[in-house]
C-alpha cells in the first residue's frame, strides 16, 4: 500500500488504484495509526484518540470493530497487528509521502550542483497536495505532526528559494514566496530570500519596504530586532552590492507546449506522481485507451516540470504520419518541432545528426499518439536518449513503447466524482443555463459511469445538453454512437465523434485481433481467461491463441484485465456488438454464452467446502449470468439456469432477482420437471418475500405439482418449508419437515438431513420442546460441518445460541452468535449478517445495555433495509421498538410496531404477530389505558396460543395481568401471573432480565393493592 498524509489522507495500492477506506472513524483511526508509524499505538489510547469523552457502551469492542473494517479496506489481517503495546499499522520504507518527501529533502543537503539540488527539492515539494492530514487539523493526535510536517516543509521551501536565488531566478523566487511570507511574516530566512528575490527582481523599494515590515512587526509582537542574517541581506540592499543579483548563464528555452483552455479535472495527483517518474526515470509512457486524457495529462504534467529543462519542453505530434512510417520520417517530425535543421544530405542519417544536435541540450521531448507509428517512435526514442544523455522523453501511446528503461504509466477513466466535475464544467459551457443539482444528478452519473469516465466521451456528451434534458440524454446512450456525433471544430478528426475515436484503436488490429476483441463483447462486466478461450475461440481463432492475442489487446489498451478478469469499456462493447451484428455472428454468439454460464452455474457447490469460492465466482459472475438469462428468456435452459441459481440468491439476499427472472414471467408446460421446480424455488422465495396470500396453500399446490409429476427436488421441497417457518399451518410445517428428513435419509442426502434437522430445532423451539430442538440442532451442526457448509454452520449456531438464551446462558448464546456473525461476514451472506446483529442486539437488550441493544438493531435494520430483506428487517426493527418502550419512548415504539402487524397478519405469522400485541398493550398500559391494553392482549393471547410456544403464551399472560391490574382486577391479575411463571418452569425458558421489569411492575402494583398474603394466595393459584 501507499500512504498519502501530505493533504487529504489517500491509500493507493502500489500500481497506483485508489483504495476506498469507508467511514469517519475508521479513517480517524488510520490517521492516528500513521502519525505514530513504526511504532504501536496502546489501545486506551486510540480510544481516547476516537471518542474522547463520548465514549460507546464497549470501547474495546468498538475499537475492535473499527480495527477490523480498516484490516479489510487495506486488504488483511496482517495490515493492523496488536501486540502488548498496543495496535502497530504496518509499513514500509517509502510507503508514506511524508517519509518519502523528507528522505528528498535530506538528500538534497547532500548535493552539490546548485541545478540538480533544485529538481530534488522541486519533487519532494511536488508531493504535497495540500495541508498535511487534511481533515484532522482538529484532532489532538494529528496537530504535533502537522506541526512538525509543516515546519519541514517550509524549510525545503526555504532551500529551494535559495538554490533558485543562487541560479539567478529571481523572479520565480519572488513570485513563489509572497503568499509564504503573508502566511508566516516572522519567519527570517523566508524572509531574507524574499526581499533578495525582490532586489534581484529590480524591485528595491519593495525589498526594502519588506524589511521595514518584518522589523516592525517583530519589535511590535515580540519585542526583538531582525536577526543577523536578515540584517546582512538588508545592507547589502542598501549597498546594491551585486552579489545579490546572480544571473543564469543560459536562458531557459520556453518550448512549444499549447496554452491550455480549460482547467484539468481529477488529475491532479497524476501530474504530481508523473513529475516525480520524470525525475526518476528518462522515458515515461503513457499508457491508456482512446480519449482517456493522456494529451492533456502529458501536457499538464511537462509544463510543471519546464524549470528542470533549460532547453525547454517540446511536443511532437504524431498523429498525422502515416501509420507504419519509418523513423526517418519520424525524426523529421521531432526535428521539425525542436527547431533542429537537419541540413543537407551526408553520410549520417537524419537521426544521427537529430541525436547530434540534440547532445548536450537538457531538454524534455513529449512524442504524443505513438500507438500507430509504435515501431518507429520505440526506435527513435530509444536512439536519442543513447546519443543525448540529458535529454528526456514523455510519450503517450495505446500501447507501450517497449523500450529499455521505460517506466509506464497508466491513465485511468475518470473517477465518478471527477467525471461529474467534467460533465458538469463542460455541459455548463455548452449550455450556460445547465446547473448540477439534486433533481439532475442521479441521470449525470449515469452518463458518466456508461461512458466510463472517458474525458472525450463525457465533453462529447456535454455538448448535446444544448438540445436535450440530460435524463433524456441518459437514456438515449444505448444508440451513443449517433448520438455523441459532434464535437469541437478545432478537435484532430479522430476525437470529433465517439465512432472516430473508437475506430483509431479499430483500424490497426489484426484480423485475429479483431475477431477476440468483439467476441469478448458478447460478455458483460468481463470474463475470466477460460470464458474467454472457449467463446473467443472460432473464426480462424485457435483456443490456445486467446491468451497471446487478449495480452496484445491489454497492452493496446483496448481490454482492461484486473483481478483475473478481462473486461472492455462500455463504448468498446457497445462498437464490438455492432461489429458482430454486421457480420450476424450475435445471436450465434449469444447463444453460446448462454450455454457456457449455464454450465458454470450448474457445477457451482454451494453447500460444499469450496462455498466461499464459489460464491465468489458467482459474485464475478453477475452481470454474466443475468445476461444469459435474458437471452434465455422463458426457456427450458432459462428454468435450469433459475434452479441452478436461486440457492445462490437466496444466500446473497438478492430474493427480487428470482421474482424477476425473465424466465419466470411467461407460462411453461405444468408438467416439465424444470418448471415445476423452478415454481418451487420461485414460490419459496416468494413466500420470504411477504408476497400477498396464505403461504401454506402456496406451499402445499407446489409440493402436489411436484409429487404429481414424481419430480425429486428435495431440496426445493425443504425450502418450502424452511420458506414457511412461523407463517400458517405450523403443525403441517412440522410433517414436512419430518418428511424432508426421511427422504434425504432414504437417498443418503447429508447435506439435505442437516438442513432438514436445523429447521426442525427452530421448528421444536417455537412450540416449547426444548429438548428436541437442542438433539436436533445439535445433529444438524455436526452434519454441516461434516459437509463444510458455511452458511448451515451459521444456522447450526444460531438454533443452539436460542436456546442458551431460552436457558439465560447469555455468554455461550453470545459467544455462538459472534461466531455465526463472522461466518456471515466472511461469506458476504448480508441478510444473515443483520440477524445476527439484532440477535445480538436482542441479548443486549435481556441484559440491560439499551445503547449498545439500539446500535445493534440500527446497524442490523440498515444492512436489511439495504438489502431489501424484509423478514431480516422485521426483526431489527421490532427490536428497536422494544428498545424504544423501555426507554419510554412510547410513540416511537407504537410507530415501529403498527409498521409490521399487518405484515405479519397477512402472513399468518402468529409468534410475530403475539410479540407486537404483547408490546402495544404493555405502550397502551402505560399510558394508562386499560381498555386498550386489554383488548390488545386479548388478542396478542389468542395469537400465542396459536403458536404452541408456551414462552409466547407466558408473555400474552403477563401482558393481561399488566392489563387487569390497571383496571383494578388484582386477584385475577395474580393468578395469571402465577400461571405464566409455571409456564417458564416447564420449559426451562428464566424470566429474561429485560421482561422482568414489566413482571416488576405489575407485582408492585398487586402486592400493594392486595397485600403480600393474599398477593402470593392468587398467585400460587396460577402456578398450581
Amino acid at each position: 500500500m501507499r500512504f498519502g498524509v501530505l493533504g487529504p489522507l489517500t491509500v493507493r495500492t502500489k500500481d497506483e488504484r485508489l483504495v476506498q477506506v469507508p467511514e469517519a472513524k475508521v479513517r480517524a483511526l488510520l490517521a492516528d495509526l500513521l502519525v505514530h508509524r513504526g511504532r504501536p499505538v496502546p489501545a486506551d489510547r486510540l480510544i481516547d484518540d476516537l471518542w474522547g469523552e463520548r465514549l460507546p457502551a464497549n470501547p474495546a469492542g468498538a475499537l475492535q470493530m473499527k480495527v477490523s473494517r480498516l484490516r479489510r479496506a487495506l486488504g488483511g489481517a496482517d495490515s493492523v497487528t496488536f501486540g502488548p503495546s498496543g495496535y502497530l499499522l504496518r509499513v514500509q520504507a517509502g510507503e508514506v509521502d511524508a517519509d518519502r518527501f523528507q528522505a528528498r529533502v535530506t538528500r538534497s543537503r547532500g548535493l552539490t550542483d546548485a541545478e540538480e539540488r533544485a529538481r530534488e527539492l522541486d519533487d519532494a515539494l511536488g508531493l504535497w497536495r495540500g495541508p498535511a492530514f487534511a481533515g484532522f487539523e482538529d484532532e489532538r493526535f494529528a496537530l504535533p505532526e502537522i506541526r512538525r510536517l509543516d515546519e519541514l516543509r517550509l524549510a525545503a521551501f526555504e532551500d529551494l528559494a535559495e538554490v533558485r536565488l543562487s541560479l539567478g531566478e529571481h523572479e520565480w523566487a519572488a513570485g513563489e514566496l509572497a503568499g509564504l511570507v503573508a502566511a508566516h511574516p516572522l519567519r527570517e530566512r523566508l524572509r531574507a530570500a524574499h526581499i533578495r528575490a525582490l532586489y534581484g527582481s529590480g524591485r528595491q523599494s519593495e525589498a526594502l519596504e519588506s524589511y521595514e515590515d518584518v522589523r516592525g512587526r517583530l519589535r511590535d509582537e515580540l519585542g526583538v530586532d531582525p536577526g543577523p542574517g536578515l540584517q546582512a541581506v538588508h545592507t547589502a540592499v542598501l549597498r546594491q552590492d551585486p552579489a545579490l543579483r546572480t544571473t543564469r548563464t543560459e536562458p531557459a528555452a520556453r518550448g512549444n507546449l499549447p496554452a491550455t483552455l480549460t482547467g484539468l479535472i481529477g488529475r491532479q495527483d497524476a501530474v504530481t506522481q508523473l513529475g516525480g517518474l520524470l525525475s526518476t526515470g528518462r522515458m515515461v509512457t503513457l499508457t491508456g485507451p482512446g480519449g482517456v486524457g493522456k494529451t492533456r495529462l502529458a501536457i499538464e504534467a511537462a509544463g510543471s516540470r519546464a524549470a528542470r529543462f533549460p532547453g525547454g519542453v517540446w511536443l511532437v505530434e504524431l498523429a498525422g504520419l502515416p501509420p507504419g512510417c519509418g523513423r526517418e520520417d519520424l525524426a523529421d517530425a521531432v526535428a521539425t518541432a525542436v527547431g533542429v535543421r537537419q541540413g543537407s544530405a551526408g553520410p549520417e542519417s537524419g537521426l544521427g545528426r537529430l541525436g547530434a544536435a540534440l547532445r548536450g541540450r537538457r531538454l524534455l521531448l513529449v512524442l504524443d499518439n505513438c500507438e500507430h507509428v509504435v515501431e518507429a517512435a520505440a526506435d527513435v526514442a530509444a536512439t536519442l536518449l543513447r546519443a543525448a544523455l540529458d535529454l528526456h522523453v514523455l510519450a503517450t501511446s495505446q500501447e507501450r513503447l517497449a523500450t529499455a528503461g521505460e517506466l509506464l504509466w497508466s491513465v485511468p477513466p475518470l473517477d465518478g466524482d471527477a467525471a461529474v466535475r467534467l460533465f458538469a464544467e463542460r455541459a455548463a459551457a455548452a449550455e450556460p443555463e445547465f446547473v448540477l443539482s439534486g433533481e439532475n444528478r442521479a441521470s449525470v452519473e449515469s452518463i458518466c459511469r456508461r461512458l466510463d469516465g472517458i474525458p472525450l466521451a463525457l465533453e462529447l456528451a456535454a455538448t448535446r445538453v444544448r438540445s436535450m434534458d440530460v435524463a433524456e440524454l441518459a437514456e438515449r446512450l444505448d444508440d451513443r454512437f449517433r448520438l455523441l456525433s459532434s464535437g469541437r471544430r478545432d478537435a484532430p478528426a479522430r476525437q470529433r465523434t465517439l465512432l472516430a475515436m473508437i475506430e483509431w484503436s479499430w483500424e490497426p488490429l489484426a484480423a485475429s485481433e479483431r475477431v477476440v476483441l468483439r467476441r469478448l463483447a458478447a460478455h458483460t462486466d468481463g470474463c475470466t481467461l477460460h470464458a474467454a478461450e472457449v467463446l473467443c475461440a472460432g473464426a480462424g481463432v485457435d483456443s490456445a491463441d486467446v491468451l497471446d492475442l487478449l495480452g496484445r489487446l491489454v497492452d493496446r489498451s483496448l481490454v482492461v484485465h484486473r483481478n483475473g478478469r478481462y473486461r472492455l469499456l462500455e463504448s468498446v462493447a457497445a462498437y464490438c456488438v455492432e461489429q458482430m451484428g454486421r457480420i450476424g455472428e450475435l445471436d450465434r454468439m449469444r447463444d453460446r454464452h448462454l450455454a457456457y454460464y449455464l454450465g458454470f452455474a450448474e457445477r457451482a457447490d454451494l453447500r460444499g467446502h469450496d462455498q466461499r469460492a464459489w460464491l465468489r465466482k458467482l459474485d464475478a459472475e453477475s452481470g454474466n449470468l443475468r445476461a444469459a438469462l435474458q437471452h434465455a428468456g422463458g426457456s427450458r435452459d432459462g428454468l435450469r439456469l433459475v434452479n441452478a441459481l436461486a440457492w445462490y440468491w437466496f444466500l446473497r439476499g438478492r430474493l427480487g432477482e428470482v421474482r424477476r427472472s425473465p424466465a419466470l414471467m411467461v407460462s411453461h408446460d405444468r408438467d416439465d420437471p424444470v418448471a415445476i421446480e423452478a415454481a418451487a424455488w420461485r414460490t419459496g422465495i416468494g413466500m420470504l418475500l411477504g408476497d400477498d396470500g396464505d403461504p401454506g396453500e402456496r406451499g402445499r399446490k407446489v409440493l402436489e405439482r411436484l409429487d404429481a409429476n414424481g419430480v425429486r427436488a428435495q431440496r426445493a421441497k425443504w425450502f418450502l418449508a424452511f420458506a414457511q417457518f412461523g407463517h400458517g399451518d405450523q403443525e403441517s410445517l412440522g410433517e414436512r419437515l419430518r418428511e424432508a428428513l426421511a427422504e434425504s435419509r432414504a437417498e443418503g442426502d447429508r447435506w439435505g438431513m442437516a438442513a432438514a434437522l436445523v429447521t426442525l430445532a427452530s421448528h421444536a423451539l417455537l412450540r416449547g420442546d426444548i429438548p428436541a430442538a437442542q438433539r436436533a440442532g445439535t445433529r444438524s451442526l455436526a452434519l454441516f460441518e461434516e459437509a463444510g457448509d458455511r452458511w448451515g454452520q451459521l444456522r447450526g449456531a444460531a438454533v443452539l445460541g436460542d436456546l442458551a438464551e431460552v436457558a439465560g446462558d447469555y455468554t455461550r448464546s453470545a459467544r455462538l452468535r459472534r461466531s455465526g456473525l463472522r461466518i456471515a461476514e466472511e461469506l458476504g451472506l448480508w441478510p444473515e449478517v443483520s440477524f445476527q446483529l439484532a440477535t445480538l442486539g436482542r441479548l443486549a437488550l435481556l441484559t440491560g445495555d439499551l445503547d449498545e441493544a439500539n446500535d445493534l438493531h440500527e446497524r442490523a435494520r440498515r444492512i436489511a433495509a439495504e438489502h431489501s430483506s424484509t423478514h431480516e428487517e422485521q426483526f431489527a426493527e421490532t427490536g428497536l421498538a422494544l428498545i424504544a418502550r423501555r426507554q419510554g419512548r412510547l410513540d416511537d415504539a407504537e410507530r415501529h410496531l403498527r409498521r409490521w402487524l399487518e405484515w405479519n397478519r397477512s402472513r399468518e405469522g402468529e409468534p410475530g404477530i403475539a410479540l407486537i400485541l404483547a408490546e402495544l398493550g404493555f405502550v397502551a398500559e402505560l399510558r394508562g389505558d386499560a381498555e386498550a391494553a386489554l383488548a390488545l392482549h386479548l388478542e396478542g393471547e389468542t395469537s400465542a396460543r396459536a403458536t404452541g410456544d408456551p414462552r409466547s403464551i407466558a408473555l400474552a399472560l403477563e401482558g393481561l395481568a399488566g392489563a387487569h391490574a390497571l383496571g383494578g382486577r388484582h386477584e385475577q391479575a395474580a393468578v395469571l401471573l402465577g400461571t405464566a411463571a409455571a409456564l417458564r418452569t416447564s420449559v426451562g425458558a428464566p424470566l429474561p432480565p429485560a421482561e422482568r421489569g414489566d413482571v416488576d411492575r405489575i407485582t408492585a402494583t398487586l402486592r400493594s393493592a392486595l397485600g403480600d398474603r393474599a398477593f402470593t394466595a392468587a398467585f400460587d393459584t396460577g402456578r398450581g
